[in-house]
């Protein structure tokens, strides 16, 4: 049996607690949470932030959306960081569904002759802090046969058809159908003897969002 990586302790089938969509059902049920936590009745904590009991009730059923000045006077109440009366909140997270064959066809920053890139989805600002661009690429018999690339971040390479010499740095690695690569972008890059045409394969790079 394989022995299991001690690194990879993410579990990707783990589903957080469920989160509430509406921003001021959040803040009421999370207030209330913690009120409940700390064993604080409505009139407790009314009386720590100069609300009315009838204010604090709207806030914990979602009913109004408080100033910040009065989300700030709660989380002094109980105790907690400002930030944390938004926990319970569940942010959009973006997604992104191409069709086979319906990549959009770019001139990538650095591309060389012959070599045709198929953007295959792209998302922008998002709270992961990390943008992915994956790419199909399609190499010819005119295609440039040395690497020129080298950019930041991680670049993940899965070979789909024809065969490949890739370059990495001071190594040459043959990629054929199957095969992958990954790698540090930074180093130069890219396919250097082109042994069976048309090359096809995936390329995903991943690169900090504040790039």
């Amino acid at each position: 049996m394989p022995k299991r990586d001690p690194s990879l302790t993410q579990d990707p089938h783990a589903l957080k607690e469920g989160r509430e969509k509406n921003l001021e059902l959040a803040l009421g049920r999370q207030v209330r949470a913690l009120r409940t936590e700390r064993r604080m009745t409505g009139a407790d904590l009314a009386a720590q932030t100069g609300l009315s009991v009838g204010m604090l009730s709207k806030i914990e059923n979602g009913v109004i959306s408080p100033s910040l000045s009065t989300i700030q006077l709660l989380a002094n109440a109980l105790q907690v960081p400002f930030v944390r009366l938004f926990s319970g909140y569940e942010e959009e997270r973006g997604c992104m569904h191409v069709k086979a064959g319906n990549g959009v066809e770019i001139e990538r920053a650095g591309t060389r002759a012959g070599h045709q890139y198929s953007l295959l989805g792209h998302i922008g600002a998002n709270a992961t802090g990390v943008v992915t661009e994956p790419y199909l690429i399609t190499l010819n018999d005119k295609s440039d046969r040395f690497p020129t690339f080298q950019h930041e971040g991680m670049e993940f390479l899965y070979m789909l058809e024809g065969r490949v010499e890739y370059r990495h740095g001071d190594q040459l690695y043959l990629l054929e159908p199957g095969d992958s690569l990954l790698f540090d972008a930074d180093a130069p890059h890219g396919p250097e003897v082109l042994l069976e045409l048309p090359a096809k394969y995936l390329s995903i790079i991943t690169y900090p969002q504040n790039r």
